[in-house]
C-alpha cells in the first residue's frame, strides 16, 4: 500500500475505504460480510475509513468490527456533522457524542461539516459559535482534524478555502468531473494552501466502470491491460495534489484489485498515451451531450444568480450518464444551495450571450435544461427538501 502525508504529518493510505455502501439485506447492513471486507482491507494497510452521522447503519457498523478486533488503533476514522441540521450548539454537541457511542471511540480522526455547498453555509455555522466549538474539541483530543465535504462550484469552494484554517478537504473529482463542482482549480488552490484532499466518487458512483463500448474501445485497444475502474483510479493517483481515493467496496475482488493498484501506483506515472487514451473516452462521452459548454465560465457571473455552467452539465449528464443518476447529482449539488441558480431564474437580458466563446444560444438552452432538470416530480420534491432544511 502506498500512502501520503496529511497536514499532521501521518501517512495515509491513497486508498480510503468509504462505508456508505457496505452490503444490506432488506435494508440492515450484513454485519458479518461488512466486517471480512473491513478487515481485509485493514490487513491489505488500508488506515482510512470514511463514514456519516446519516447513513444508516453505518457509524454503528464501523463501531462494532473494529471494536471486535481489536483494530481501533489501526485506522483513521472520518465522519461528519450534519451541518444543515445544526440549529445550535447543543445540536451539534448531541449528534457528536452519538456518533462516538456509535463508533466506539472516544475521538474522532477526521471531523468534516458534511455536504458544505456555499460560504453563507458556513458562515451559519460560524454565527453559531462552531470554530470555538471545533478548537475546545481539538484541543481535548476528541477531534483530529477538521475538514469538510464539498458540492458546488468552484468559486464557492475557494471561498470557503480561505474562510477556515482547514486541516483537509474532500471534494468529487474524476476524469468527467475535471472541470466541473471544485474540479482541478479547486484541487490546486487546496495544494498552494497546503490544504490534504481526499477524493470521493472517483468512479462516478460506478458510472466510469460501467462505459458506453464505444467509449471502452480506446482502452481495449490500448494494450494496457487495465479495467475502467483501473483507468480511471490511476488518473487521480498520478496527481500527486490528491491525498486518498474513497472507494465503496462491498466485495473481496473488488477490494483486492484496489489495493493492488494502490500498491503500485506512482505519481507522475500516467504518461502521454494514458491521458489520450483518457481524452478519448472523455470525448466520446461527451459527443452524446446536448450542450457544448466547456464550463469556461465566461459566461458569468449571472445578474439574476443563474449557475449557467452547472445547469448545462447537468443537462448533459442526463443524456451521458443516464436521467435518474443526473437528477440525484443535480439535486445534491445545486437543489440544496442557498440560492440554488435554477435555469427559471433566467430573465432572457442576454448578457451571458454577449460572452459565449462557443456562441451557444444560452437562454433557449436554459429553458430546455430546466424542462429536462425540474419537471413537476422533481420540482416538488426539492421543495419539500429545501423547506425541511430552511432554505
Amino acid at each position: 500500500m502506498n500512502y501520503r502525508k496529511d497536514r499532521q504529518g501521518r501517512d495515509i493510505s491513497i486508498l480510503g475505504y468509504g462505508c456508505m455502501r457496505f452490503t444490506k439485506t432488506a435494508g440492515i447492513i450484513d454485519l458479518a460480510k461488512a466486517e471480512e471486507e473491513v478487515m481485509r482491507a485493514i490487513e491489505g494497510g488500508v488506515n482510512y475509513f470514511d463514514t456519516a452521522y446519516i447513513y444508516p447503519g453505518s457509524e454503528d457498523a464501523l463501531g462494532r468490527i473494529l471494536e471486535n478486533n481489536g483494530a481501533r488503533d489501526k485506522v483513521y476514522i472520518a465522519t461528519k456533522l450534519p451541518q444543515y441540521l445544526m440549529k445550535n450548539l447543543n445540536t451539534a454537541e448531541k449528534i457528536f457524542n452519538e456518533e462516538l457511542k456509535r463508533l466506539r471511540t472516544d475521538h474522532i480522526d477526521y471531523y468534516l461539516m458534511h455536504m458544505l455547498a456555499d460560504l453563507k453555509e458556513w458562515n451559519k455555522l460560524k454565527a453559531l459559535g462552531i470554530e470555538d466549538w471545533l478548537a475546545d474539541k481539538k484541543a481535548s483530543g476528541r477531534i483530529g482534524s477538521v475538514g469538510f465535504s464539498y458540492h458546488g462550484d468552484t468559486e464557492d469552494f475557494i471561498e470557503i478555502l480561505d474562510a477556515y484554517d482547514w486541516d483537509f478537504a474532500q471534494i468529487q473529482y474524476n476524469y468527467l468531473d475535471e472541470d466541473s463542482q471544485a474540479g482541478r482549480r479547486g484541487l490546486m488552490a487546496c495544494a498552494r494552501r497546503g490544504i490534504p484532499v481526499i477524493i470521493m466518487e472517483p468512479l462516478r458512483g460506478g458510472r466510469l466502470v460501467n462505459l458506453p463500448k464505444a467509449a471502452l474501445k480506446p482502452l481495449e485497444d490500448s494494450g494496457f491491460g487495465w479495467s475502467a475502474a483501473e483507468l480511471a483510479l490511476r488518473w487521480l493517483w498520478d496527481q500527486p495534489q490528491v491525498t486518498c481515493v474513497l472507494s465503496g467496496m462491498n466485495s473481496d475482488a473488488m477490494i483486492d484489485e484496489n489495493m493492488r493498484i494502490a500498491s503500485s501506483v506512482e505519481a507522475g506515472s500516467f504518461g502521454d498515451r494514458e491521458k489520450a487514451v483518457t481524452d478519448e473516452i472523455v470525448s466520446v462521452i461527451r459527443s452524446r451531450e446536448k450542450v457544448g459548454c466547456t464550463g469556461c465560465r465566461y459566461c458569468m457571473p449571472c445578474p439574476h444568480g443563474v449557475d449557467i455552467p452547472g445547469n448545462f452539465f447537468y443537462y448533459n449528464q442526463v443524456y451521458t450518464e443516464g436521467r435518474i443518476s443526473a437528477l440525484s447529482d443535480f439535486g445534491k449539488a445545486m437543489g440544496m444551495h442557498k440560492t440554488p441558480g435554477f435555469a427559471s431564474q433566467c430573465v432572457e437580458c442576454g448578457a451571458c450571450e454577449k460572452h459565449c466563446p462557443q456562441h451557444i444560444h444560452i437562454i433557449d438552452e436554459l429553458k430546455r435544461a430546466d424542462r429536462v432538470l425540474r419537471p413537476l416530480p422533481v420540482k416538488a420534491g426539492l421543495a419539500v427538501i429545501r423547506k425541511a432544511m430552511g432554505r
